[in-house]
């Protein structure tokens, strides 16, 4: 379990950057949580000060009761991949693995173990310095299993991967979990959050904005809206309308055919279709998704935002 209690990193003292603001949360084993805020919101700090490699300003954070630096053998008791990249290019990935396991007194045969398990024994004598992206965050999450710790964290470890590598991340996350393990993971690829992740920890400009389910998190966006076509757009609007929904066209400006609906559910759209005799070819209702909720929570956190270009359409 991860407990972070009232954190804050200032840089500069007091007149300086608040990179993390009295940020409080719980990780909880069994189960996958992911960790989102927009470019700058402070995640890479906190990730660091869990791990003890930042000093706090204030507060705390506890990993199973006890400050990551007070594990004289790190790697039994925390899995962590940070940047997959930091790594000597000179190295084999065995030598690489090997040196981990000697300072953290694990078994050797450990080494032979992971680099199976994430698919790299066939490259565990070349240097990896030649490796790809995506190999080289294989050979980071094989770090983070090396001592078969309960708590593991991973910053943006899809990146470069293939969609076979994706699939088997995405089954590894699950896997640790189901075994009891503390597994906390930052990315930015909502539709992997949303396919993997059980809880959400979101914070923007070092703050909390919440700490929930995926479930929960998502339903706190847009409501559901339903998706219409029909030939006779313009009746259809005018009634539902006065029902007290919102239409609006969703295809070609200047067609309605197409429209998009909110307020009223796709039942009662139907059934003011068949009282009125309006033939309808598609209605299909479109859920809140984890992305829409994550863009309007987070939109007054933004601190790097694209302005969209003139004439430009949404």
């Amino acid at each position: 379990m991860i407990e972070v209690n009232e954190l804050t990193k200032r840089y500069g003292g007091t007149s300086g950057t608040t990179a993390v603001r009295n940020l409080s949360f719980t990780v909880r084993p069994g189960l996958v949580t992911g960790f989102l805020g927009p470019n700058g919101a402070g995640k890479s700090t906190t990730l660091r000060m869990i791990l003890g490699l930042n000093e706090p300003s204030g507060g705390s954070v506890t990993v199973d009761g006890r400050p990551f630096r007070d594990r004289p053998r790190g790697l039994r008791h925390v899995g962590a991949l940070l940047d997959a990249g930091d790594v000597h290019g000179g190295r084999t990935a065995r030598a690489h693995l090997s040196a981990l396991a000697r300072s953290n007194a694990l078994p050797k045969g450990r080494v032979d173990e992971v680099l199976h398990e994430v698919g790299l024994t066939a490259a565990a004598r070349r240097r990896i310095g030649g490796f790809s992206l995506g190999m080289k965050q294989r050979l980071g999450i094989a770090g983070t299993l090396l001592g078969d710790p309960p708590v593991l964290l991973f910053d943006e470890p899809l990146n470069g991967l293939d969609p076979e590598g994706v699939k088997w991340v995405r089954g590894l996350f699950r896997r640790l979990a189901a075994e009891g393990r503390t597994v906390f993971v930052s990315s930015h690829l909502m539709s992997e959050m949303e396919s993997t992740a059980d809880e959400l920890v979101v914070i923007g400009r070092g703050e909390l904005i919440a700490a929930e389910s995926l479930a929960d998190f998502a339903a706190r966006g847009t409501r559901s809206s339903v998706t219409v076509r029909t030939r006779d757009g313009a009746a259809l609007t005018e009634l539902l309308t006065a029902e007290g929904a919102d239409v609006r066209p969703a295809g070609t400006p200047g067609r309605q055919d197409l429209l998009t609906v909110t307020g009223v559910d796709s039942e009662r759209i139907a059934e003011l279709a068949f009282q009125h005799r309006i033939l309808l070819g598609e209605l299909t209702t479109e859920r809140s998704s984890l992305e829409k909720a994550f863009m309007e929570l987070t939109a007054d956190s933004v601190e790097y935002g694209a302005t969209q270009a003139p004439g430009a359409t949404r």
